[in-house]
């Protein structure tokens, strides 16, 4: 009986560990969006910031804390912007969850994706749609950012975070 038990201890704890193994991929993160940048022409490159890491991770880890890994932007008040992205469990027929491996492209990427929702010329998204990802990812005065997610156990949901500083979308401006 007893090995068993220590078996199923052991499986247990390595379900836990890969949980928690999402690991932040800085140098992904940085070349994703770079990318997006020198598509709209922007020549200056983001530099990855492990302090705005540490606060998308704290926020992250808040919203898996109280919001169940759902979206809900934090309050910069202008201090650094903010790009959130939400990533279901792979969901099997015999009700098992697992884990979704999502990839810093596949982040970027769907907020990059806005950019076929955005005029430039007025400046505004289509009627309807969203394009703000997009323009905080492209924002030209955007030095630095910084990544994060947290997953919630039970679900096996995602939720990825990015904070940008200087923050962008500020009403009235172009990103670039």
């Amino acid at each position: 009986m007893k090995p068993v038990i220590v078996a199923i201890h052991c499986a247990a704890a390595l379900v836990s560990i890969s949980v928690h193994a999402v690991e932040i991929d800085a140098a992904a993160f940085v070349a994703a969006h770079n990318k997006w940048r020198a598509k709209a022409g922007i020549m200056e490159k983001l530099g990855y910031s492990p302090a705005l890491a540490a606060a998308a991770q704290a926020w992250a880890d808040n919203l898996k804390r109280t919001n169940h890994c759902r979206m809900r932007h934090s309050k910069p008040d202008g201090q650094y912007g903010e790009n959130l992205y939400w990533a279901s469990a792979l969901a099997w027929s015999d009700g098992r969850k697992e884990l979704q491996k999502v990839s810093p492209e596949q982040v970027v990427d769907s907020w990059g994706s806005e950019k076929a929702d955005y005029d430039y010329t007025s400046n505004q998204c289509t009627p309807g749609k969203m394009c703000g990802h997009y323009t905080q990812v492209v924002w030209r005065t955007t030095t630095t950012v910084g990544c994060a997610v947290a997953v919630c156990e039970d679900t096996r949901e995602q939720v990825w975070a990015c904070q940008y500083q200087p923050a962008g979308n500020w009403i009235g401006r172009k990103p670039y």
